[in-house]
């Protein structure tokens, strides 16, 4: 595929970026798609390192403009964004960018939804919850974003087995490694059938 048919992708991430760095490292490899914005909502984040460490340009965000002013799209599509990837970020999408990027924007989900999701849902919040539930089996959702938290069409789950022993901290570990294993195939499945 020549580097003019890439589909270029935003991650938009807000903390330590380990999912980030780990779709970076894949799509170095197989050259399907292009990683071209970092897209973060905090300043002192670490995907922004990350990003630095790859030459990939990086855009911060600030609440006022995303949720009350054009949600970045001008930006987004400037760059000619064709795809938006959701790898640990905490803001809810604006209508204004979903509708401008409607079935190209995926987030992952470190449970199966729709168990576990909604607001405040996320990171060692979800594995309290599977554990305090005493559930048998956790996972990973990828699903497309809508105006709603963790609600769009699942694309993709696969389970894992939760222990008797298990604490939120070996949980999330197995959870990081199927996200680590999947996300980068899933997407690279998405973008190449578009």
């Amino acid at each position: 595929m020549s580097s003019q048919q890439l589909k270029n992708i935003a991650i938009f991430a807000s903390g330590t970026g380990t999912n980030a760095a780990n779709i970076i490292q894949y799509f170095k490899q197989k050259h399907t798609a292009n990683i071209a914005l970092i897209v973060c909502n905090n300043p002192q984040a670490g995907v922004l390192n990350i990003a630095a460490s790859n030459n990939i340009p990086s855009l911060i965000i600030e609440r006022e403009k995303f949720f009350k002013g054009d949600a970045y799209v001008p930006e987004l599509k400037a760059l000619s964004i064709d795809f938006i990837v959701l790898a640990g970020f905490l803001w809810k999408i604006p209508s204004l960018l979903i509708n401008a990027y409607r079935d190209n924007i995926i987030n992952i989900h470190p449970a199966l939804l729709p168990k576990y999701g909604g607001k405040g849902m996320y990171g060692n919040f979800v594995h309290e919850a599977v554990l305090s539930a005493k559930e048998k089996e956790s996972g990973i959702t990828i699903h497309f974003v809508d105006e709603f938290y963790d609600n769009g069409k699942t694309i993709f789950q696969t389970i894992c087995p939760v222990y008797a022993n298990d604490t939120t901290e070996t949980l999330a570990k197995r959870i990081h490694q199927l996200e680590y294993e999947y996300f980068p195939k899933v997407i690279e499945e998405l973008i190449v059938k578009k």
